[in-house]
């Protein structure tokens, strides 16, 4: 039987500990935020827990929340943008394809859109690593690729 020794002296090589308050809310919102798909109503409580708990983190933690601020907000102004123009093909006459066309097209590139943010978000939350970008509008900067 082995027996793990700590110290609490600074070693010279280590590096100092990384502050990870609010990690773990980070990654319950994105969860929610996945949750969302199935079940629309995890999204707002998703942004509600994001907003209530800003400035109470690690600065890097920070970045990934608001990411996810905007991610919802984002959406949703797209959300009611789409269905403005949905109701204008309405008055206007428009065949009833081109509203299905609409409405499938936009939940096809919301969902993408949403699993693609928080994806890259749960990586590099699991990295420890900030959001280079948390003001984008598409994955925060991330180079996405298929390739290995």
């Amino acid at each position: 039987m082995s027996t793990i020794s700590y110290s609490n002296a600074p070693a010279d090589t280590a590096a100092a500990p990384l502050d990870t308050r609010g990690r773990a809310l980070a990654a319950v919102v994105y969860v929610l935020y996945l949750g969302s798909i199935m079940a629309v109503v995890t999204a707002p409580i998703g942004v509600l827990l994001a907003h209530l708990r800003r400035r109470r983190n690690a600065e890097w933690v920070e970045s990934h929340l608001l990411f996810q601020i905007r991610t919802f907000w984002l959406g949703a102004l797209a959300g009611g943008a789409v269905l403005a123009a949905w109701y204008l093909l309405g008055l206007i006459g428009a065949p009833s394809w081109a509203s299905w066309v609409l409405g499938y097209g936009f939940f096809t590139a919301c969902l993408a859109w949403t699993i693609g943010r928080s994806g890259v978000g749960i990586n590099r939350l699991l990295n420890d690593r900030a959001i280079d970008d948390p003001r984008s509008l598409l994955f925060g900067g991330a180079k996405v690729s298929l390739e290995d």
